[in-house]
């Protein structure tokens, strides 16, 4: 069982740059796949970027975003750089034991979310 929360949004204006934290609890976390995934308003849900040993990302943020994670300390970041006005969503991140990939339904454990707001 693992559970995640979420943390690190708010308001930036173009171009700017926001951390986001997701801190799991879990006793291996480090086996754990994590991902990141974003919904805006009236859209899916979709996949930003994921972590096991490597990293993977979507052609829509590679270059900007980074994703990261410190396992002693049982957290994933993601670093969001040069941001965009359809950057704005709810940012989830999500983890499951053995899938790595960029379907969400396929990940067990998903954090509340944080709101990100790309003003223009």
């Amino acid at each position: 069982q693992v559970q995640l929360v979420e943390s690190g949004g708010g308001l930036v204006q173009a171009g700017g740059s926001l951390r986001l934290s997701c801190a799991a609890s879990g006793r291996t976390f480090s086996s754990y796949v994590i991902g990141w995934f974003r919904q805006a308003p009236g859209k899916e849900r979709e996949f930003v970027a994921a972590i096991r040993w490597s990293t993977y990302y979507a052609a829509s943020v590679k270059g900007r975003f980074t994703i990261s994670r410190d396992n002693p300390k049982s957290m994933v970041y993601l670093q969001m750089n040069s941001l965009k006005p359809e950057d704005t969503a709810v940012y989830y991140c999500a983890a499951d034991r053995d899938y790595y990939g960029t379907r969400a339904d396929e990940y067990d454990y998903w954090g509340q979310g944080t709101q990100v707001t790309v003003s223009s």
